[in-house]
């Protein structure tokens, strides 16, 4: 998101609107949705695109009335949009389809509507209407409270890897656990760069990269909602379904190109497993993000490539973790592996990692090495007071080269350096483990600065449901291999 202070400052504005809502006793995810609901209103009307809507359902119809006139017509309004008989606009039956407001109180409606009309709109086109709505979903992901942050992965993490990845105009790019939208809308900026905003293209060219070419799920409807208008107010109309990725839905995906994608971590709640009939390895495990995984190389096109966000776990669990990695290994060409910091998203503790691969061209033998690049060892305490920079992955991205694909050229660091290439029968070795360090961490442990008893007793809960996850997932094991 550009860090425009005009941007920033109507960002900060809106987010000031919540305190009118905790009266009604409204959360902080239930005041972004509200919010998204009115916000979608009024930039279709400063857009000229209310076409989109019925007449009677427009902004100005809104903000006309008040009392409780506008509170009824407020909620008629959100059935009405929502009601597949009154409107055929895909995106906007989507954003709408369950909408139901928590306000309760017609003068926080009206405040609400007042102070939307008092922003500076002119200047938000100017700066792109995109740009404001992702500071708002930054914003939540920030706000500890809000418990957004599983949904909204660090826009310099996104962009490196977009960087490194290379999206190309005609390419179909998923993401299965597409959360706010946050990967399909920095490719798509990425394509729109190297096509001079798309006018550098065919009108069929860019009909598809508007309409096609990018593809999703999300699970969590009214996250759902924040993704499409995301993807909206960027000039991406791909529709980008409400479903689970681990179900039949994941293969109505079809195939892809790339996929960009930071999947939830955890297991499926109830011990559920997932319902594809396409899993071999993962079929009997409530792993959801060993089960991502294995949906991320098969919906991969031969050739296609994919970087996503992995926990620990991932790397080092035995049993179907292991198969997981061998099947990986084999059928694509596992090239690289990013080991992140803590601290930079998620809760502190939850340690992660980037898996870059390409698939191959047949199911053999595709990787013949592991890149892996330290940057977890001796690294800052990432947070509010150092959040991570573009400038932080500089390093990296000049270790892994301008091929897409990792090839190339590479120089192994040894074992003072952060950089290190790992042979195929190396890993072998291992027992395929994946969770490969060599650099002694010397910097103190990003919890031991924690001063706050609020985010003390936050990282305790962390850890005891991060240990939990880990005997679910062990015991589920067991019951499989028995």
């Amino acid at each position: 998101m550009a860090n425009n202070s005009v941007t920033s400052d109507i960002v900060a504005k809106l987010w000031n609107l919540c305190n009118i809502l905790r009266d009604d006793g409204i959360t902080y995810n239930e005041y972004v949705t509200e919010l998204t609901y009115l916000l979608f209103l009024k930039m279709l009307a400063e857009t000229g695109k209310e076409a989109r809507l019925p007449s009677a359902y427009r902004w100005a119809e809104l903000d006309r009335r008040d009392g409780l006139d506008q509170l009824e017509f407020y909620r008629r309004l959100l059935l009405d949009l929502g009601n597949p008989k009154q409107v055929s606009d895909p995106v906007v039956l989507a954003i709408f389809t369950d909408a139901q407001t928590r306000l309760r109180k017609p003068t926080n409606l009206k405040a609400l509507t007042d102070a939307i009309d008092r922003l500076d709109w002119f200047s938000a086109r100017e700066e792109g209407l995109g740009n404001l709505y992702e500071g708002l979903l930054e914003k939540n992901a920030a706000e500890k409270k809000s418990g957004a942050g599983q949904y909204f992965t660090p826009r310099p993490l996104i962009d490196c890897l977009v960087r490194l990845v290379k999206p190309q105009p005609g390419e179909v790019i998923q993401d299965p656990a597409a959360g706010t939208g946050g990967f399909l809308v920095a490719a798509d900026q990425y394509i729109k760069k190297l096509t001079d905003d798309l006018y550098a293209l065919t009108p069929e060219q860019a009909h598809f990269q508007r309409h096609e070419a990018y593809r999703g799920l999300e699970l969590v409807p009214d996250t759902h909602r924040l993704c499409l208008m995301n993807l909206m107010l960027h000039g991406i109309e791909s529709m980008v379904g409400c479903g689970d990725s681990l179900s039949p839905d994941g293969e109505a995906l079809g195939k892809a190109d790339v996929i960009l994608t930071n999947p939830p971590f955890g297991t499926k709640k109830g011990g559920g497993r997932p319902t594809r009939s396409d899993f071999s390895i993962t079929a009997e495990t409530s792993n959801k993000q060993l089960a991502f995984v294995e949906h991320i190389y098969r919906a991969l096109k031969p050739g296609g490539r994919a970087a996503v966000v992995v926990p620990d776990n991932v790397l080092f669990e035995d049993n179907t973790g292991r198969r997981l990695r061998q099947q990986l290994m084999e059928w694509c060409d596992l090239h690289t592996i990013l080991r992140l910091p803590t601290g930079i998203f998620y809760a502190q503790g939850v340690k992660t990692n980037v898996l870059f691969f390409t698939r191959g061209k047949t199911d053999r033998q595709n990787t013949k090495a592991v890149w892996v690049y330290e940057l977890r060892a001796n690294m800052p305490s990432f947070g509010k007071t150092r959040p991570l920079t573009v400038a932080d992955f500089a390093e990296f991205e000049a270790a892994f080269g301008d091929d897409p694909f990792g090839k190339s050229d590479r120089v192994d660091q040894g074992e003072e350096g952060r950089w290190r290439c790992f042979s195929r029968q190396q890993i072998a070795d291992r027992n395929d483990n994946l969770d490969i360090s060599w650099l002694k961490d010397t910097s103190n442990d990003p919890e031991d600065e924690l001063t706050e008893p609020e985010e003390i007793a936050e990282a305790i809960a962390n850890h005891l449901t991060n240990a939990l996850r880990e005997i679910e997932s062990l015991m589920d094991e067991f019951s499989t291999d028995g």
